[in-house]
């Protein structure tokens, strides 16, 4: 959970893995007011040019695109991708992980998702400076499969302690890892690569 005001977060590119709304979000008013480029599965695009985004980049998970700021590749993510409109859900797609490779250095939000062998081989094609792993268990993977298989030289845990079925200890999770390989970063706080 974050503090954050979407009235004052400024964004040049906006990357979203699925389409459930604590991944949307504020996408509409952050890039309606910064003019930002939402890149996310065609789907998605679909449902927010809808609304009356124009600003829009399609892809679907096993693609890569040349953006002008690096590389973007979206991976399968095991994962739900569907938003309530009207008190019933509709599906956006398929849920995906983010790769993005930028000035010599390659990130990876792995997005919602359960443990998958491809995961390794992910880790294995690719060097990974810094990824964002979920540990929350119960709607994704939890800490000991989060541990397993991917390599990164930085990992960072995020969707956990939101609400008391994914409650984790991030420092424990951080023991599991190689010394040094985990992180977890203050809120606001900025990573240097």
């Amino acid at each position: 959970m974050t503090d954050l005001d979407a009235n004052t977060v400024e964004a040049d590119v906006i990357l979203v893995a699925h389409g459930h709304s604590d991944h949307i979000g504020d996408t509409m008013a952050i890039a309606k007011r910064t003019g930002a480029l939402v890149v996310t599965t065609v789907e998605i695009v679909g449902y927010l040019n809808s609304l009356g985004l124009a600003n829009l980049h399609g892809m679907q998970p096993g693609s890569d695109h040349d953006f002008d700021f690096g590389r973007v590749k979206l991976t399968p993510a095991i994962h739900g991708s569907s938003i309530e409109i009207d008190g019933k859900p509709f599906t956006l797609g398929l849920a995906t992980g983010i790769l993005i490779t930028a000035d010599e250095q390659t990130f990876y939000h792995i997005g919602d998702t359960a443990l998958y062998s491809d995961m390794k081989l992910i880790g294995e094609f690719n060097d990974i400076d810094l990824a964002f792993i979920p540990i929350g268990d119960n709607f994704t993977m939890g800490p000991e499969d989060a541990a397993k298989w991917l390599m990164a030289k930085k990992v960072v845990p995020i969707h956990y302690k939101t609400f008391p079925i994914i409650e984790q200890d991030p420092a424990q999770f951080t023991k599991l890892l190689a010394d040094g390989v985990g992180y977890v970063p203050e809120i606001g706080e900025t990573i240097e690569l």
